[in-house]
């Protein structure tokens, strides 16, 4: 067991069942002996290496147009702030005529982060509100072939961040499996839903998240699994703090919020090289439609409809609170023992 894992925690979390998932995982975090810093990416250069969508949102059906880079820079939808923090938000200044979507961002990064991988992201605000739906996620070259993993989504008014991946037939997950997240009810990964995990942590998305000053997720992509952990503010690991990050130690980490294990999903025959993807959709085919919309939203509106009831019209106060707030983000290599160095990326860090 590694010294990270307080006894009365792995008692009460890990029973005889869960023994084999949590030898694979002590197997792979005790092989890690550090991790290197490659650059830094704040202030001003934070868009850097980034690209914009630039066109309508022809994936999740939503009634947005993902603007290109200058229209973001010129419109303030997608910006730098003076605590130094980046601000990507939908256009809540416009009203909008019926027949017409609203403005909003979608960025992927340039380069490309293989199986070996560890994404952190630090924010302060996640968007949030009826029609809104957000995601930072992750996406193969070949869609849907080379896997997804959606690591912060939710919709409307949602109190917690749903986690989840998707692949072609074959990769299940496991619910029972070492996670402190609740699965959902399908194990195929490669059906429209994927395999979703819920998080039990207070505060992980909507007003909740701001209040609590925001918080941590942390996602290792590696051969051994998949695995997610969030932290709120105050919870934050000592090791996510350190720049210098040799002194990073997973294995403190505790229990992740969702584990997807290779025993069930061979993670290098499902998941290529990924990027990174930050946006924000309206309506569409989730947050839109039928009992999603209307779970928390039917009554924001005289037509209890998505588009007719939030994006046509005055943006404020619908879309205030629709924006990310992001820290930094630092790209790092990790050092592991017996191994070849592999690559880590940092999305986010600490204020």
């Amino acid at each position: 067991m590694p010294s990270g894992f307080p006894l009365p925690m792995f008692s009460h979390f890990v029973t005889m069942k869960h023994w084999l998932a949590f030898e694979v995982f002590a197997s792979y975090i005790s092989s890690v002996k550090g991790y290197s810093l490659v650059r830094e990416y704040s202030g001003q250069s934070f868009f850097d290496l980034w690209d914009f969508y630039g066109a309508y949102d022809n994936t999740t059906q939503g009634n947005v147009i993902w603007v290109n880079e200058s229209y973001a820079t010129s419109q303030r939808l997608a910006y730098v702030d003076s605590q130094g923090n980046a601000i990507i938000k939908v256009d809540n200044t416009t009203n909008v005529p019926m027949g017409q979507n609203r403005n909003t961002v979608r960025i992927t990064t340039q380069d490309t982060y293989d199986v070996g991988s560890l994404w952190i992201i630090d924010l302060s605000h996640i968007p949030f509100g009826c029609s809104v739906w957000p995601a930072f996620w992750s996406f193969g070259p070949n869609w849907p072939e080379n896997g997804e993993i959606d690591i912060i989504e939710g919709i409307n008014l949602m109190p917690d961040n749903q986690i989840s991946i998707h692949s072609t037939p074959g990769c299940t997950h496991n619910g029972s499996e070492y996670q402190l997240g609740t699965s959902g009810t399908t194990t195929d990964c490669s059906e429209p839903s994927g395999c979703t995990v819920m998080e039990t942590s207070l505060d992980s998305y909507g007003s909740g998240f701001a209040a609590a000053g925001g918080g941590v997720w942390a996602t290792q992509f590696d051969v051994s699994g998949i695995f997610i952990w969030f932290w709120s503010r105050l919870d934050i690991p000592v090791s996510i703090h350190q720049v210098n990050s040799a002194s990073m130690d997973v294995t403190q980490w505790g229990i992740p919020h969702a584990s997807y294990f290779s025993n069930t999903c061979n993670i290098t025959q499902y998941f290529s090289a990924q990027n990174l993807v930050l946006d924000i959709t309206l309506c569409g085919d989730w947050a839109g439609v039928g009992t999603s919309y209307n779970a928390s939203c039917g009554n924001s509106g005289p037509t209890g409809l998505c588009y007719q009831d939030c994006v046509v019209g005055p943006g404020s106060p619908r879309y205030d609170n629709a924006y990310f707030n992001i820290s930094y983000r630092r790209a790092q290599r990790r050092v592991t023992v017996g191994d070849l160095p592999r690559a880590q990326i940092t999305i986010g860090g600490v204020q």
